[in-house]
């Protein structure tokens, strides 16, 4: 179980940042487009119930095209479902990169885990975004930190997502 965790916290939380350091710089201009987009959730933080370390998320960003400021919200789904509204800060790489650090809640229900723990808490959502040349395909990654996610233990959440949107 934990090495099919490292591998999908390989592959999905990492890609964007290869696809990042692969590509040639340009004049930083920001990578203009709201999307909408999938990508699976992992966990990487020890809890007393492995099989919550795996789920899935579906995300949304909508992008302020005078500002450098997104609204962005997540849900995170496993074996309880957190949603994760956030106010991000866009840092234009280059011509099609934005990285990001957002700042919000993550708001659950119930006591069974999801991807960022058990318990409604402050959230901060650091991420990177690229977007495909030429099409609307945008690539993501971030990691949601849920400060004190977990009930009883009061420990911190975390979990990186890595997946792949459209932009409109």
């Amino acid at each position: 179980m934990k090495s099919d965790r490292l591998k999908y916290l390989v592959f999905g939380g990492l890609m964007p940042l290869f696809v990042y350091i692969y590509h040639s710089p340009a004049t930083a201009k920001p990578a203009y487009g709201s999307y909408f987009g999938v990508s699976p959730a992992v966990s990487v933080t020890d809890s007393s119930q492995e099989e919550q370390s795996l789920g899935g998320a579906v995300g949304v960003r909508y992008k302020f095209l005078k500002l450098p400021i997104s609204v962005r919200t997540q849900a995170l789904i496993g074996g309880n479902t957190a949603i994760v509204p956030t106010v991000s800060y866009d840092l234009p790489l280059n011509w099609q990169t934005d990285a990001y650090v957002g700042a919000g809640f993550v708001l659950t229900s119930g006591d069974s885990l999801s991807p960022v723990g058990n318990q409604t808490s402050f959230a901060i959502q650091p991420g990177i975004d690229y977007v495909l040349p030429n099409s609307n395909t945008v690539i993501f990654g971030n990691a949601v930190i849920a400060v004190d996610g977990y009930k009883g233990n009061g420990g911190n959440a975390i979990s990186i997502q890595g997946g792949i949107g459209w932009r409109f």
